[in-house]
């Protein structure tokens, strides 16, 4: 273990940003990833410190809207099921409240 922890091979540190620049590679939220990360078995204070350093308000907003622009290009987002579907949609896929309703205009529910 000692082998290993000196040659870098058993740190948490950049294993949690590693996962963490892949999964928003793949468009993935700050809350899934942290939901990951702590199913990981990673410390909270070491999954802060990378969700700080992977995003901020405008990465985490131009991510949601390069997803939304793909998911539902031609859709209308002003019909109310469209609009639900959207708003879910980010959601699951990690991306808080707040940018949801920055991006769509409507207040959402808040998953537990």
């Amino acid at each position: 273990m000692k082998r290993l922890r000196a040659q870098s091979v058993l740190d948490d540190s950049s294993f949690a940003q590693n996962w963490a620049l892949s999964r928003f590679d793949r468009g993935y939220g700050p809350k899934r990833i942290e939901q990951e990360l702590k199913a990981k078995g990673v410390v909270p204070p070491l999954i802060r410190d990378v969700i700080c350093k992977t995003f901020n308000q405008e990465d985490e907003k131009g991510k949601a809207r390069l997803l939304l622009d793909k998911r539902f290009k031609g859709h209308n987002l002003s019909d109310p099921k469209i609009l639900r579907r959207a708003a879910t949609f980010l959601q699951r896929r990690g991306f808080s409240s707040q940018v949801v309703f920055e991006l769509l205009g409507h207040p959402v529910q808040e998953e537990s």
